[in-house]
């Protein structure tokens, strides 16, 4: 909402992944793109208010009312992460009573860019089943482009939502760093997130500097301020060290062999062209 007060920055969509929790005892990350702009803020109080105090009716009715707004998107974001580990058999059983609930307010469910190549498989499966589309997103949380994307034809973001919704298109394309095994990429994803940027701002080089914890006194700020002896101590410095030297050289090249993902690589071209 902030970037939108500058007038070359209008376009862009606002959106929100919102974690709902369901059942009691899990989430459920949905992905709420393109709120009108008039009642962003007013739709974001709605959310959070829903995830302090939740209530299965109550989703429903907001889900409801989402998909009446003409130019939101909605998007199941990966279904099939058991995000809480309640076990994988009660978390489908959730997602399927979801859904039975409530897909028909959902526009697509996601293949996820960073997920692994066995669960990508079912939510294809899943998707089938509910009789939905499948639509590209990504959770890296680092600078690794995301690895998938959508082909479209769209020339804006809400074009794009327009063809997801009512002309029911979706062309996902996996890039090639998808067929690096997964263990290899979550490795790479964390030292990027460890590393050190000197070129960033003042205040955001360091990692401590860009990860936020509540002091004693419960005001979240960056754990570089919070440090006895304004440093982080030996033993983490150590572990970060160790984490670091996997990903150099002979160590980071061992790794990519031992974690390979050929096989999978082969099942799901497989199934493709089946």
């Amino acid at each position: 909402m902030l970037l939108r007060t500058v007038p070359s920055a209008r376009h862009i969509p606002v959106s929100v992944e919102w974690s709902a929790p369901y059942g009691g005892c899990q989430d459920f990350h949905l992905g709420v793109h393109n709120l009108p702009s008039d009642r962003a803020n007013e739709w974001m109080a709605t959310l959070a208010e829903f995830t302090a105090n939740p209530n299965d009716k109550k989703l429903t009715e907001i889900l409801s009312a989402l998909n009446a707004e003409p130019n939101v998107l909605l998007v199941f974001n990966h279904p099939l992460w058991d995000l809480f580990l309640i076990g994988q058999e009660k978390h489908n059983f959730l997602v399927n009573e979801f859904l039975q609930k409530n897909g028909a307010f959902f526009h697509a469910l996601e293949l996820n860019g960073l997920r692994h190549w066995t669960e990508n498989r079912a939510v294809r499966r899943l998707a089938e089943q509910w009789n939905m589309l499948l639509i590209s997103g990504g959770d890296r949380h680092g600078i690794e482009p995301n690895g998938n994307i959508n082909m479209t034809n769209a020339t804006n973001f809400t074009e794009f939502v327009h063809e997801i919704r009512y002309e029911r298109k979706s062309h996902v394309l996996f890039m090639p760093q998808y067929a690096e095994p997964w263990k290899h990429r979550l490795l790479q994803s964390t030292i990027d997130a460890i590393r050190n940027y000197p070129e960033f701002p003042q205040g955001s080089r360091n990692w401590d500097e860009r990860v936020y914890h509540p002091d004693a006194n419960g005001i979240v700020r960056p754990l570089s301020e919070i440090w006895p002896g304004g440093k982080s101590p030996r033993a983490m410095r150590v572990l970060l060290g160790m984490v670091e030297l996997l990903g150099r050289g002979p160590v980071s090249g061992g790794l990519r062999a031992a974690w390979s993902e050929n096989r999978e690589l082969r099942t799901a071209l497989g199934e493709q062209e089946g």
